[in-house]
C-alpha cells in the first residue's frame, strides 16, 4: 500500500517551524523562506498548506533550491495572487523561468481530455518545449498532481473520477516514463482508489488483516538474509519494501490470481554497493532457499525501457512461504525512485561526465518535437504524444549497434522512416538478425534490423492502408502521404484531366459543373482538384456523386453503421439504396467483416462484395462505374467466411505440427490445405482455405502463425 503523506494542518504563524522539520539544506531553506516573504500579504493557510506539501515531495526527490521555491509559489500563481513577470523581476529570474515552464505544463491536462475537443497544437508544442528545456517543470507538475489527488478525496464523486482518469491516462504513465517511482506509485494508487473504491478497500483490508503476521515473518527473514550477507562479506542494506495496492490489483487481474496466490505480498529489497555484489547477493539467496525460475528477471543486464535496473526473484522462504526479493545497487535504487529528477544537474554540466540515463529518458520528448513539425493536425499530435507516454515501446538496433525506440507494434517500415525519410521511401525489404522478414512483421525489443533499399524512392500507396498493417506510426504515414502529394504534380494533373474528361463526357457535364466541388473538397483552384484526382487522394465516385447531387453532400457510406431499420442479407451485407439483393463474397479478395468493402452488380449473381483495395474491383470500377453500389457490414454478422491464406517458412521437422496447433488453439476450421516444398531453398509453402468470423480474428491468427519458429510470412491471399 502506498505510503501517502499526511496533509499538513498549519497556519501562517507555524509555517516556518513546519518548514524546518523538512531538514532542508541552508541554501534551499533560505530561498523557500524568501519566497514566503515575497508572497507577503497574499499568504493564506490553504495555499501555504498545499505549498508545503509540494516542497516536501520535491525535497524527498532531492530537487534543488530553485525547484522548491517554484513549488512554493505555484499555488499562489494558480490562484492569480502573483505574476510570472513580477517574480522574474522582483524576486528571482531563475524561479520565474521555471514557473513559466510549470505554466506551460498545464496543457497536459488539456491533452488528457483531448477526446472532448480540438487540442491546439501550439499549446502542446509549448508544453513539449517546457519539458525538454527544463525537466524540473515536469516533476513540479507531477508533485502538484499528487497534492491535487489528495485534496479531492472529500470532493464530489464526479470531480474525483475526472482527476483519477486524468492521472491514470497521462500523469502516472509520464512519471513511469521518466522513471520517478516515488510519484508513480502514489499517483497510481490514488487514481485507483477513486476509480475502483470497492476493489481498493477490499485489497487494503486483506493487506491489513495479515499485516502483523507478515511483519513478524519479514523481520525474521530480513535478519537471516542480513546475517548471511555479512558472513560472505557483502555490504548491503536489507529491508521489507512497501506494498502498492494498484500493483497488487494488476497482478491479480493479469494472472487471474487470488490474493493469497500472489508472490510479492511478502517482499524484500537488498541494496548493495557494487553491481557484482548484486549477483553475489543473488547467489546467497538462491543457495539458501529454493527459487521459482519462471519468476526470475534480470533487469540489471537488460534494463527496462525507462532505465529501471534491478534483479527480481521469488524464493520459498521459511515455512515454504513465497517471498519476492529485489536486489539492486544504491545508484540503481536512487534512479528507480527519483528517475530523471535525480539527474537534472547532468543537463547543466554540474555532474560532469557522469554516465546517467538522463539524456535517454528525455530523448523521446525531443523526438516528439521533431515529429510535431510533420503532423499538422493538432489532434494527431495529441494522439502521438499519448501513444509515446502511455504505450509500451520496443528498442531495436541497427547493424552498427545504434538503438532506436519505436511504438509497440512498429514494423520494419516504421523503423526505416524513423532512420530517415529517404530510407523509408527507398525501402524494398528488411532483415532481422540477417533473415528476411515481411513488412508486416512486428519488431521486438532487442531485434537487430537491417533495411534493404533501392536507388530511387518508390513508396507504395498500400503502405498507408491500415487494414494491411504495414505501418503503425503517424510519422511514417505523414511522410508517405507527403511524398505522394509532391510526386510529379504535372503527371497527376494530366492523369486527373484524362480521368475526368472521359467521365464528364459520359455524364454530359463540363468543368464548370465542378466549381462547387472545388470548395467542397477544400481546394482553391481547379488544378488542385485535378491533381488530387490523379493522385487518388479524392475518389472519383465521391466527386461525381457530389456534382450530380448539385452540390448536396454525398452520403458517407463506406464505413457507416447501418440504421436499425436497414436489413442485411444472409452474409451480413447491407446494400444502400438498392433494396433487397443477394450478395456473395468476391473470390479475388475474399472480404471479411472489418474490411472496407464496395459492391459490384453482376449479371445474374447479384452483388459481388469486394475489398475496397482489390485490384480487380478497381478494374471493374474503371470499366463499369454505373454498376458500383455502396455496401456495408451489418452491425451483427453471424456467418463464417471462407478466406485463403499463405504461410511461407523454412522447412523443418515438426513444422506442420506447430502450424496445426496454432490453428487448433485459435479454433480455426481448415477447409483445405496444400503444401509445396521448394527443396533447393529448403522452403515450405502452405496454401490454406480457412473459415473465419471477422478481420480481428484473421489478424490474430496471422500474428500467431508469424510467431512460429521458421515462419517468415503469413498473409492473406487475394489482397489488392
Amino acid at each position: 500500500m502506498v505510503a501517502t503523506r499526511q496533509s499538513h494542518r498549519i497556519d501562517i504563524e507555524n509555517f516556518d517551524s513546519a518548514l524546518k522539520q523538512l531538514a532542508l539544506s541552508d541554501d534551499k531553506y533560505q530561498l523557500v523562506k524568501a519566497a514566503t516573504e515575497y508572497c507577503g500579504e497574499h499568504r493564506n493557510a490553504d495555499n501555504d498548506r498545499l505549498a508545503l506539501e509540494m516542497v516536501e515531495i520535491l525535497a524527498q526527490l532531492n530537487l534543488d533550491a530553485t525547484s522548491l521555491a517554484t513549488a512554493y509559489l505555484t499555488p499562489y500563481f494558480i490562484a492569480n495572487k502573483i505574476a510570472i513577470s513580477d517574480v522574474s523581476e522582483d524576486f528571482n529570474k531563475d524561479v520565474g523561468l521555471l514557473l513559466t515552464g510549470v505554466e506551460q505544463m498545464a496543457t497536459i491536462s488539456t491533452l488528457a481530455h483531448a477526446s472532448s475537443g480540438q487540442v491546439q497544437v501550439d499549446k502542446i508544442r509549448r508544453m513539449l518545449l517546457a519539458m525538454v528545456e527544463d525537466v524540473r517543470a515536469v516533476v513540479i507538475k507531477l508533485a502538484q498532481q499528487v497534492c491535487y489527488l489528495r485534496e479531492v478525496k472529500d470532493a464530489s464523486e464526479e470531480e474525483r473520477v475526472i482527476a483519477a482518469k486524468e492521472t491514470s491516462n497521462i500523469f502516472a504513465p509520464l512519471a513511469n516514463r521518466l522513471g520517478i517511482g516515488q510519484l508513480k506509485w502514489e499517483l497510481e494508487d490514488l487514481a485507483f482508489r477513486y476509480l475502483h473504491p470497492q476493489t481498493y478497500k477490499r485489497i487494503a483490508k486483506l493487506l491489513e488483516e495479515k499485516r502483523l503476521d507478515r511483519e513478524e515473518y519479514m523481520r525474521d527473514l530480513v535478519e537471516q538474509v542480513q546475517t548471511k550477507l555479512d558472513e560472505v562479506g557483502i555490504k548491503g542494506e536489507v529491508y521489507g519494501r512497501p506494498k502498492h495496492i494498484y500493483s497488487i490489483y494488476k497482478k491479480m487481474s493479469k494472472k487471474n490470481y487470488e490474493f493469497d496466490q500472489l508472490f510479492d505480498i511478502r517482499a524484500m529489497r537488498i541494496v548493495v554497493d557494487k553491481i557484482q555484489d548484486c549477483y553475489g547477493a543473488l547467489g546467497v539467496v538462491h543457495t539458501s532457499w529454493r527459487h521459482l525460475p519462471k519468476e526470475f528477471d534480470d533487469y540489471v543486464a537488460t534494463p527496462k525501457p525507462n532505465g529501471y535496473q534491478s534483479i527480481h526473484t521469488v524464493v520459498f522462504g521459511p515455512e515454504g512461504k513465497t517471498v519476492e526479493i529485489q536486489i539492486r545497487t544504491a545508484q540503481m535504487h536512487e534512479d528507480a525512485e527519483l528517475g530523471v529528477a535525480a539527474h537534472w544537474m547532468y543537463k547543466e554540466g554540474v555532474l560532469g561526465g557522469r554516465d546517467s540515463g538522463y539524456e535517454q529518458k528525455i530523448s523521446w520528448l525531443q523526438k516528439i518535437l521533431q515529429w510535431q513539425e510533420e503532423v499538422v493536425d493538432g489532434t494527431d499530435l495529441a494522439d502521438e504524444l499519448k501513444n509515446q507516454v502511455v504505450e509500451d515501446r520496443v528498442y531495436v538496433f541497427t547493424p552498427r549497434g545504434d538503438i532506436f525506440d519505436l511504438p509497440f507494434g512498429a514494423t520494419p517500415l516504421d523503423f526505416a522512416y524513423y532512420i530517415h525519410s529517404n530510407v523509408g521511401h527507398r525501402c524494398i525489404g528488411a532483415k532481422v538478425f540477417g533473415k528476411i522478414v515481411p513488412f508486416t512483421y512486428q519488431l521486438q525489443t532487442g531485434d537487430q534490423v537491417e533495411i534493404l533499399t533501392q536507388k530511387e524512392p518508390n513508396p507504395s500507396r498500400d503502405w498507408v492502408n491500415p487494414s494491411l498493417g504495414y505501418i503503425r506510426s503517424s510519422r511514417a504515414r505523414a511522410k508517405i502521404h507527403h511524398w505522394f502529394k509532391q510526386l510529379d504534380r504535372d503527371k497527376n494533373l494530366q492523369a486527373g484531366k484524362d480521368i475526368l474528361d472521359n467521365e464528364l463526357q459520359k455524364l454530359d457535364l463540363t468543368y464548370k459543373d465542378l466549381e462547387p466541388a472545388i470548395k467542397r473538397f477544400n481546394f482553391t483552384h481547379l488544378d488542385d482538384l485535378l491533381v488530387a484526382i490523379g493522385a487518388a487522394d479524392v475518389r472519383l465516385n465521391q466527386l461525381l456523386n457530389f456534382v450530380q447531387n448539385k452540390g448536396e453532400p454525398e452520403p458517407q457510406i463506406k464505413f457507416k453503421q447501418p440504421s436499425r431499420s436497414t436489413k442485411a442479407d444472409k452474409n451480413g451485407i447491407v446494400v444502400e439504396g438498392v433494396g433487397s439483393l443477394m450478395s456473395h463474397m468476391a473470390g479475388c479478395c475474399e472480404p471479411v467483416p472489418g474490411d472496407a468493402i464496395c459492391g459490384y452488380i453482376t449479371q445474374g449473381r447479384g452483388i459481388a462484395v469486394h475489398r475496397s483495395d482489390c485490384e480487380q474491383f478497381a478494374a471493374l470500377q474503371e470499366r463499369h462505374p454505373e454498376r458500383i453500389v455502396e455496401v456495408s457490414w451489418s452491425a451483427k454478422t453471424n456467418s463464417d467466411f471462407a478466406l485463403s491464406i499463405k504461410v511461407e517458412a523454412n522447412d523443418r521437422q515438426g513444422l506442420i505440427r506447430d502450424i496445426s496447433s496454432v490453428l487448433a488453439n485459435e479454433k480455426v476450421n481448415v477447409l483445405s490445405m496444400n503444401v509445396n516444398a521448394v527443396d533447393e531453398k529448403q522452403l515450405a509453402i502452405f496454401n490454406m482455405k480457412i473459415s473465419v468470423s471477422d478481420l480481428s480474428s484473421t489478424n490474430r491468427l496471422l500474428t500467431k502463425l508469424m510467431q512460429i519458429e521458421g515462419v517468415y510470412d503469413a498473409s492473406r491471399v487475394g489482397a489488392g
